[in-house]
């Protein structure tokens, strides 16, 4: 198929030389340098900015936190000593479970309080930067710790969950945007798929935690997971502190000498770096011009208005995905476990081996984006997963322990599949397919719409799998499987490839309005000349 050529419009290009702000000259730097990072290999990136990658990493971290909490509240409902602290007697067996209203209350408190944390990120990035309110935001998180760890009841434990989600939902879009805006374009699949490693880690970590203080008596039991938490703030507010501003964001706000600074700290020291920066920071300043022409009042109107209308319907559908997929059954695994037929000790065992694959995988997915296009590898991981439900679904028909063992190998293969593909391969789509002035609100809106669709979801699978109420058990992977087949169909006709595409022919090619299946092989003419 003959690919087709994009360039920019004469009304773009003769609107940025009237504004005063870009000229001729600053377009030629601007090639310049965007030419120059293109024909980096990925060793030479990482040598030439491995400051920049370093900071991106070290500020991702604190996806660790979110990854550690919304887990660890799912885990509590198979916990004996959180049953036995704030659960009802079930009839039928005379245990004590948390009732399937009150899962559903805890998880969704958080992703409420997450849906008001991306509002607020959203202005304060706009208005003060990443690094004031990554700062602020950490303090927030530092208090709102003490709530769940002293909460005597769950209506407090659910506002402090709530308390505490306000800040892990600016971490979320923070973070992304963070690191995708302060390395070049080889490296940005890499540091956004760290941000999916974070998230992770910190799940990795809290299926540990509980499996370690099974043994605990009391309140401990579940107080002690919490009380880790503040092992990260401090830290985190120092690495804030120290760390170099997005030059992207500080072009937004005006703030040249701030983006120039940036830049310095961000790449190596070379003979020439000083010219280096400075047509950086001319194509910096030129991307966004280009971007003012589309949306010049960047509003979150502005995201549903033009071309902007579909980079949001990618971002909110993308997100939802990570949980329609058949994410939501592996959030409540250790309650999914249970409800198939493991004891509470063998399914935090097995969880334990789920989280360890968000690490794994994200590795094998670094592997893969040299070669392999995000959408390819976001759609084969939907794909594998839809496999892998329908046969859970199936053996939920089936007794016995070699059901159980099958189920459980299956939830650890389709778990390592979703970290190999889908859930790395999100961050990259959802970070590159917005225009700059709009990146922070149109990742805020997607992960809004994430975080709605987890409501849903937290409000339907403990009923799926209580004893209290649906009683599906396996069989809640045929749920998922239906609706993970939706979301592929929407996939291969709406997403668009974006590997190895800078931010500028982006731009171009949405504007162009160029379908999703022509993104790969449609040429952007180079030289941004009418």
């Amino acid at each position: 198929m003959e690919s087709e050529k994009v360039v920019p419009t004469d009304r773009e290009l003769k609107g940025l030389e009237l504004s005063g702000q870009v000229t001729v000259d600053l377009i030629q730097h601007a090639q310049e340098s965007d030419a120059a990072d293109r024909l980096l290999t990925i060793r030479q990136a990482l040598k030439k900015y491995k400051k920049a990658v370093f900071w991106a990493m070290l500020l991702s971290t604190a996806l660790i936190m979110e990854g550690y909490d919304v887990v660890i509240i799912t885990s509590f409902y198979g916990q004996t000593q959180f049953t036995d602290r704030f659960g009802v007697v079930d009839k039928k067996t005379g245990k004590k479970l948390i009732p399937p209203a009150w899962q559903s209350g805890l998880s969704n408190s958080a992703l409420v309080g997450q849906l008001a944390g991306l509002l607020a990120n959203a202005w304060t990035q706009d208005h003060f930067g990443c690094r004031p309110t990554m700062m602020f935001f950490m303090a927030w998180m530092a208090v709102a710790i003490f709530i769940p760890f002293f909460a005597p009841s769950l209506p407090v434990l659910a506002f402090g969950e709530a308390m505490c989600g306000v800040s892990w939902g600016v971490f979320q879009t923070l973070t992304t945007t963070y690191a995708c805006e302060v390395v070049p374009v080889v490296l940005r699949p890499y540091v956004t798929a760290y941000v999916c490693m974070c998230w992770g880690a910190g799940i990795l970590l809290s299926s540990g935690v509980v499996r370690a203080v099974a043994g605990v008596n009391g309140d401990l039991g579940w107080r002690l997971p919490f009380a880790i938490q503040w092992v990260w703030p401090v830290p985190l507010f120092i690495a804030a502190f120290l760390a170099p501003e997005s030059p992207w964001n500080a072009v937004r706000r005006d703030k040249l000498d701030v983006a120039k600074k940036s830049l310095m700290r961000l790449r190596q020291d070379t003979p020439d770096k000083e010219r280096e920066v400075e047509a950086t920071l001319a194509y910096l300043r030129y991307v966004t011009e280009l971007e003012k022409a589309e949306t010049e009042s960047a509003s979150f109107i502005e995201c549903f208005r033009g071309t902007n209308l579909r980079r949001t319907e990618i971002n909110c559908v993308v997100w939802a995905t990570q949980i329609l997929c058949g994410n939501a059954i592996l959030g409540y695994s250790v309650v999914f476990l249970e409800a198939a037929g493991f004891s509470e000790l063998q399914a935090f065992d097995v969880n334990i081996s789920l989280s360890a694959c968000y690490i794994i995988g994200g590795i094998i997915c670094w592997f893969l984006f040299p070669h392999v296009g995000r959408a390819t590898i976001y759609m084969s991981g939907n794909a594998f997963m839809f496999c892998c439900l329908i046969v859970i679904g199936g053996l939920g028909w089936a007794d016995g322990k070699s059901a159980q063992l099958a189920i459980g190998i299956l939830l650890v293969i389709s778990t390592l599949c979703n970290m190999i593909t889908t859930g790395p391969a999100c961050y990259p789509i959802v970070a590159e397919t917005p225009s700059g002035r709009l990146r922070y609100k149109t990742i805020s809106i997607g992960r809004f719409t994430y975080n709605l669709t987890g409501i849903f979801s937290n409000s339907v699978t403990p009923r799926m799998l209580s004893a209290l109420s649906w009683n599906w058990g396996a069989k809640s992977g045929l749920f998922y499987a239906g609706t993970n087949l939706l979301c592929n169909i929407w996939c291969w006709y709406r997403l668009p490839e974006t590997k190895d595409r800078s931010f500028g022919e982006i731009d171009l090619l949405f504007e162009n309005r160029v379908p999703a299946r022509k993104f790969r092989s449609t040429k952007v003419d180079p030289s941004y000349e009418s």
